[in-house]
């Protein structure tokens, strides 16, 4: 029988000879076994490239990145930093600001309320979505869904804004501790460098009215017979035009405060200095990855609580701290009717997990597969809450105690923000025996509890540059060099004599109603895009099977309770604005624009990539058949890493007969 001359790249013609001998395309045996290898791998090559009929984009046809991204080293590694990042300076100060302003006692019913509707199913929706995909936010929307890409850049822009003024709230954190080490605290009596008229100083007038008949009055003690010659009895013991010591140390000796945000200033070294550091330890917690993220924040995540324990024990021991925790927990149940109320609960809950910042999706995305994303939601959502009620108890016995030595109501002591940490607290440890250790104590607390969610913060901007250029993940040290330098020229506009009016500016409008959006616009991609009850088989892949009840919960609150809430919060906000001020200085409205100009910044990314995306896409689709495939997943959408074992895998591979390849003995192709 005569060979066939040619040969068949893809069904080879076998021959089977007199002697015994086979040829395959009229070659012999020994040669034929490399030409029927060969022919098979170029039929599953064949049969590859025609499985999929749909062209991709030219971002789908992109090589997969090497799964070189790192993992936490171990469960708990995820979960102190998870704590650290989303138990900060907000829980310890803004939360007892918030409950004593919007109905005290009354005011933890709304707050556990929108943990439950706003708090607990954004941090479990966003936690499960990094750790299936182990993407930060700024790959992972490109896949889910490419029209709506921008969303995960308009996170981290968020957290790039955050992190420029939060970094320098933490300088001035270092600067106080550091002026801690001395044996009289520089604030505690009234420096001619930067006191004012009302600054009025306990240890002075104390020292003075040893003196029967003597009055201290605008730093100067008066003995009896100058008191009676310039009739000033009844201006010293007038208490409202006094101002701690600690409040002129701050504002004029720290910060050094211009009269308004239109005169910026020169820098502040000190500050300067201080934020130098903090960057510089940021660089050092993180140019190793997350594995060294996961030890720093053992410490960060948990000294705060082991400082918050000693001043429970502290403050419940002084006088006029029954008082203070009386106001703290006393509800105004006339408080509930008022929308405000609500609107403070919510904002708060989100202030603490932040979700839609980014760094959730990042913190996950470092998860192995099969992590039980559920449990660390609960275990650190509920944390959360108990962190800032506890929080609470200790600033209010503080703050009770403070109000009895000054004589004066509670409600007019406790400041806001900045004001309660950097003037009320170290006003406060001038009156503990050993100022000095309190003091450390004190701002050593606040500079773990910024640093841990600093990490956080950080780490969001640093996966989203590892992410969108895989190769940079070889060069870690060089990205974290980078972005703290950015961040530290960033901050230093912060740092001059105007930055507090900057900061506020900030801090108003860098992560105001747009965040909002972005939960929204989540909620909507995965609940009702993607759908719901995919993500959730999704999530079980990972978790495991769960009950009906627990499908229903998610589904109903990620497609109608979360996103509603969220649209009622939006509004408000939009309703409720008024113009801003600081110090009873109305802002300029140059500089109100400016603050609007931060809020849509991430609006302005994610229309201006959605339209970058879509004008790039394949051309010859219709504008409807585009817009369905650009709000669907890719390709590339999917689970990282090997799925675990379960009843819709099987166990073994299925053997299927292939004709192309019969002969007298048959071959099968195991998939």
């Amino acid at each position: 029988m005569a060979a066939s001359s040619g040969k068949s790249t893809l069904y080879p013609h076998v021959v089977t000879r007199e002697n015994g001998t086979k040829t395959v395309n009229g070659e012999n045996d020994n040669e034929a076994r490399v030409d029927l290898l060969s022919a098979q791998e170029q039929l599953v090559q064949d049969v590859s490239s025609t499985a999929v009929l749909t062209p991709l984009d030219e971002d789908e046809l992109q090589p997969p990145a090497p799964d070189d991204r790192g993992n936490w080293s171990g469960r708990f590694d995820f979960l102190m930093s998870l704590l650290g990042y989303s138990v900060g300076l907000g829980n310890v100060w803004r939360f007892p600001y918030l409950a004593y302003k919007n109905g005290g006692g009354a005011f933890l019913f709304p707050f556990i309320l929108m943990f439950v509707l706003l708090g607990f199913p954004l941090m479990f929706l966003e936690l499960s979505f990094g750790q299936y995909a182990a993407l930060g936010p700024a790959a992972i929307f490109d896949r889910i869904c490419p029209l709506l890409n921008g969303i995960g850049h308009a996170m981290v822009a968020v957290s790039c804004m955050v992190a420029f003024y939060y970094t320098v709230i933490i300088g001035w954190a270092f600067l106080y501790m550091f002026k801690s080490f001395t044996s009289e605290l520089p604030w505690q009596r009234c420096d001619k460098e930067w006191a004012t008229d009302r600054c009025y100083s306990h240890i002075d007038a104390q020292e003075c009215t040893v003196t029967n008949g003597s009055l201290y009055y605008k730093h100067r003690c008066y003995n009896e017979t100058e008191v009676h010659f310039y009739n000033i009895s009844e201006l010293a013991h007038n208490k409202s035009n006094r101002a701690p010591p600690a409040e002129d140390y701050f504002e004029r000796g720290i910060l050094g405060m211009s009269e308004g945000i239109e005169d910026i200033g020169s820098l502040r070294w000190q500050i300067v200095l201080c934020l130098l550091l903090t960057w510089f330890l940021t660089f050092l917690a993180l140019s190793r990855g997350v594995k060294s993220v996961g030890k720093v924040v053992y410490f960060t995540a948990l000294f705060p609580y082991v400082v918050l324990t000693i001043l429970f024990f502290r403050g419940v021991t002084l006088d006029g701290a029954k008082d203070g925790i009386i106001y703290y927990l006393t509800p105004k149940f006339d408080k509930l009717i008022e929308a405000q109320t609500w609107v403070a609960a919510a904002v708060q809950i989100f202030f603490a997990l932040s979700p839609a910042w980014g760094g959730l999706i990042t913190l996950s995305s470092y998860n192995k597969f099969n992590n039980n994303c559920f449990k660390d939601s609960l275990i650190v959502g509920v944390g959360n809450i108990c962190t800032s009620i506890y929080a609470g108890f200790v600033i209010f016995s503080i703050v009770g105690y403070l109000a009895k030595e000054l004589d004066m109501p509670v409600d007019k002591v406790v400041a806001q923000g900045p004001g309660l940490a950097f003037i009320v607290f170290p006003d406060v440890v001038t009156r503990l025996p050993i100022p000095p250790l309190w003091s450390f104590l004190f701002f050593f607390m606040l500079i773990t509890l910024g640093m841990g969610s600093e990490f956080a913060l950080l780490e969001t901007v640093m996966t989203a540059v590892q992410d969108t250029y895989p190769p940079l993940r070889q060069k870690k040290v060089f990205v974290v060099l980078g972005v703290s330098i950015l961040g530290f020229l960033g901050g230093l506009v912060v740092c001059t004599e105007g930055g507090m009016y900057v900061l506020q500016l900030m801090d108003t409008y860098s992560a105001s109603w747009a965040v909002f959006i972005m939960a929204i616009l989540e909620c909507f991609i995965l609940a009702w895009i993607y759908g719901a009850d995919r993500f959730l088989e999704n999530i079980e892949l990972m978790i495991g099977r769960r009950s009906r009840p627990f499908h229903l919960f998610f589904t109903f609150f990620w497609k109608f309770l979360t996103p509603a809430t969220l649209i009622f919060l939006l509004l408000f906000n939009w309703v409720d604005y008024n113009r801003m001020e600081y110090d009873g200085k109305i802002y300029p409205m140059w500089a109100e624009l400016i603050g609007w100009f931060m809020a849509c910044i991430p609006m302005i990314i994610i229309v201006a990539m959605g339209a970058w995306r879509f004008y790039r896409s394949r051309k010859e689709t219709s504008f409807r058949e585009k817009l369905r495939r650009m709000i669907h997943p890719t390709p590339k959408w999917g689970p990282a890493g090997n799925i675990p074992k379960n009843d819709i895998i099987p166990e073994h591979p299925k053997i299927v007969t292939n004709p192309g390849f019969s002969t007298s003995s048959g071959n099968e192709t195991r998939i």
